[in-house]
């Protein structure tokens, strides 16, 4: 990585915002913020790196509000039993991967990251910012709950694998919930994880089940308020969704299954949505039982509808991927940005990934680790940056291909990529 002022002469900019680029400018970034944006020529002082554009694209920094950190490129039985410096290891690696992607920021949506995103903050090793949820909270049979059958029953007090290196935590009623709920926020956590409703990757709860009742969601709502920040649940179904919203949760992951009441629900709240392209292609991880592929099916084919009722109730909607235990599909993580063009033009597309996702991440408040305007290109933002080799609004696919489409990346105004250096 290298510090000091960056200028980029002759650039079109995608802001973040707005439909088209804009004229050729010249960005000018001095510190870890952009300074200056003039379509007037701008002199670089001693010291500065100037970066001839040659009229390639300025955009921010891509979000991915649904990443796990350790669990994206780590397959899942390892994940629940392997040592952990071992899974450090590998999560380290992955996060610098994901930079190197353009995911200059992730909304780590459960695990054991606190450790690596402190390494990230203090320039230790490379990474994305992370908006961490500490270890998803789960009751008893719930899509956290990741226990094998001789482990159950268990004594009070005694906790599995996946629980003690803060992968997952497993609470039953209203008073547990909250004590695990003030556990992760003590570690550090900018926004609460619960599972509300049935998950296709866990074994032992249906697809259809409701997951925590009411009055159990509202103690960690309760807790995240306390603290100034919000829960986000996984849930697909309506009435696992009702149940969180009535709870007062902020945002859903997922929501695949949704209706149209749900939907209408979802947009007259307020209440985000995560939405991910699980569509049963080539990126689908296989399930190699019944079950867990008819759960996939099920989740596949409501995917379509689910963008469609989002973008017709004009539901508040941020981009993730939530890719599980495949090192492969993680390369893939821009892959899966370009699939929303089926019902986005490409700069609706950008702007979930960019501006509208930083808004998400804005709603932990003062838990949020990292201060600043992200998402955008605008004088007095972040200078989370991509020098795109191409007009991603013309040809979405740029995006797909991070090794050879972002010739420059800046995170925080430092260069961390530089191919025309």
């Amino acid at each position: 990585m290298s510090d000091g002022s960056v200028l980029f002469r002759d650039v079109r900019v995608f802001d973040g915002l707005a439909d088209t680029l804009t004229p050729p400018v010249s960005v000018l970034v001095s510190g870890s913020t952009i300074e200056r944006i003039s379509e007037a020529p701008v002199e670089p002082g001693e010291g500065t790196r100037a970066i001839d554009g040659a009229g390639r694209v300025l955009m921010p920094g891509l979000i991915d509000a649904h990443w796990h950190t350790f669990m994206a490129a780590m397959p899942m039985a390892a994940a629940m039993t392997a040592d952990m410096g071992y899974l450090t290891a590998h999560a380290i690696v992955e996060a610098e991967r994901t930079l190197l992607r353009g995911f200059t920021s992730v909304r780590d949506a459960g695990g054991p990251v606190f450790g690596i995103k402190r390494a990230i903050d203090d320039g230790t090793i490379a990474g994305p910012r992370i908006w961490p949820s500490g270890a998803m909270i789960s009751q008893t049979s719930g899509h956290g709950d990741f226990r094998l059958p001789f482990e159950v029953p268990r004594a009070d007090g005694d906790l599995s694998y996946a629980e003690r290196i803060g992968l997952a935590v497993i609470a039953d009623g209203a008073d547990e919930v909250l004590r695990r709920s003030r556990e992760q926020l003590r570690q550090g956590a900018s926004q609460l994880k619960l599972m509300a409703g049935g998950g296709v990757s866990s074994h032992y709860d249906p697809l259809d089940a409701t997951q925590y009742t009411e009055r159990e969601l509202r103690a960690a709502v309760e807790a995240a308020t306390d603290w100034g920040t919000y829960v986000m649940v996984h849930a697909y179904t309506p009435r696992a969704i009702r149940n969180a919203v009535a709870a007062g949760v902020r945002c859903i992951e997922h929501g695949q299954l949704m209706d149209e009441d749900t939907a209408r629900l979802l947009a007259d709240e307020g209440v985000w949505l995560c939405l991910q392209p699980f569509l049963g292609d080539a990126d689908a991880n296989p399930k190699s039982d019944p079950v867990g592929r008819a759960k996939q099916e099920m989740v596949a084919t409501g995917t379509v509808r689910a963008f469609e009722l989002a973008k017709r109730f004009g539901i508040r909607t941020a981009f993730g991927t939530d890719t599980l235990g495949s090192a492969a599909l993680a390369t893939r993580q821009g892959a899966q940005l370009t699939k929303l063009a089926r019902w986005h033009t490409p700069a609706g597309v950008l702007r979930m990934a960019t501006s509208e996702a930083a808004e998400l991440l804005a709603l932990s408040g003062l838990r949020s680790p990292y201060p600043g305007r992200l998402g955008v290109v605008a004088e007095g933002a972040v200078a989370d940056l991509l020098l795109v080799d191409g007009d991603p609004l013309a040809d979405l696919e740029l995006i797909a291909q991070p090794a050879t489409s972002f010739v420059v990346i800046l995170k925080g105004g430092r260069i961390v990529r530089d191919l025309l250096a």
